[in-house]
């Protein structure tokens, strides 16, 4: 069988976890960093780090990506006798007591508290060595594999889809770095030099395997803001990373992180230049994104909620904590909702 690729981006880890990898970085999620992990739960506390899933209200953050809608078959505050009378052809239960509601929801899987999967962001490049760039995923899988809404089956991820993540129970350690801390709720681009010093001053150690968790405030903002999010005001709150960085960069490669969660939306700055240059002079707009999910196999969360945590961390002088994260098993998802649990 021909190998799926010839070449792969400088900087990638393509084929270090197999040439047919799925998971990236979540291979590092093993048994015996689980056990590591487990020793951070001192107190048996535990902290949920997600949104409601209807937050941000209405089309607060995008026209595209709407909130939950819930709809039902008719079966809610309904006669469990009623219920099965019309399942059974009539069949008449006197004296059932019992009544049920049973619901269904369409819900956007990036509208709120999320995990990418490693199908939601490829590149066009020429991984095949002819000098034709082709739109691409990471470890090389081709973009054959996802289904457009138009094809037969579509839109679904034959690979790379969230199912795989899933299967991991993404469980491990959680590392917190609050940038609320130093910078309020002020809008405020990071370079690595201050995200270093920040983590320095708070005695943040991010080993290999570690699931980075960032606070800028921007989830706690829209919370506040309730069902009618103020855009302008919203996209002008928290911090957000420089993936144009190249220390940036350097750190999510050489500290070997599993993951990277943000409690905004997006994580890093859009950059609509040059920074962050991809094969043959093109660029990406989001080069933090373009490394990690592409080149090497880091998972990005989004929306995640760290309020009471990160105070309770501060609070305890630790930044450290188990974490429990599995997003929806729902196979062929390039994304997902996510009800973390961090425990300590």
């Amino acid at each position: 069988m021909a190998k799926r690729w010839q070449q792969r981006p400088e900087g990638s880890n393509w084929g270090e976890f197999g040439d047919d990898d799925q998971i990236g970085r979540f291979n590092l999620l093993t048994d015996e960093r689980r056990r590591e992990a487990a020793k951070e739960i001192k107190e048996g506390k535990a902290f949920i780090l997600s949104l409601p899933l209807d937050i941000p209200g209405g089309k607060g953050l995008s026209d595209k990506r709407k909130g939950p809608q819930f709809f039902s078959d008719g079966i809610y505050n309904t006669s469990v006798a009623d219920i099965l009378a019309e399942l059974s052809g009539g069949a008449a239960r006197p004296g059932c007591m019992d009544v049920s509601c049973d619901d269904g929801v369409t819900l956007f899987l990036q509208y709120s508290t999320q995990w990418d999967a490693l199908s939601h962001f490829g590149a066009l490049f020429d991984a095949q060595g002819d000098g034709v760039l082709r739109k691409t995923y990471y470890n090389g899988w081709a973009s054959e594999n996802m289904l457009t809404p138009e094809q037969e089956g579509g839109p679904y991820s034959q690979k790379l889809g969230i199912e795989h993540s899933a299967r991991t129970g993404v469980q491990g350690r959680g590392v917190m770095i609050d940038l609320v801390r130093e910078y309020g709720h002020e809008r405020k681009i990071v370079r690595f030099d201050e995200l270093k010093r920040i983590m320095d001053k708070q005695k943040v150690v991010v080993e290999t395997g570690d699931i980075v968790c960032l606070r800028t405030g921007y989830a706690e903002a829209l919370w506040e803001m309730g069902d009618n999010p103020d855009r302008a005001k919203i996209s002008n709150t928290g911090s957000v990373l420089d993936g144009s960085d190249p220390a940036m960069i350097d750190w999510v490669v050489q500290s070997g992180m599993a993951a990277i969660c943000s409690d905004n939306l997006g994580v890093e700055e859009e950059h609509g230049n040059c920074k962050g240059e991809l094969p043959d002079n093109g660029y990406t707009m989001f080069p933090l994104h373009h490394n990690c999910l592409f080149k090497l196999g880091v998972h990005i969360a989004e929306l995640w909620y760290f309020r009471e945590l990160a105070e309770w961390l501060e609070a305890n002088g630790r930044t450290r904590f188990f974490l429990t994260a599995p997003p929806l098993y729902l196979p062929g998802a390039a994304g997902s909702p996510v009800t973390p649990v961090a425990t300590v």
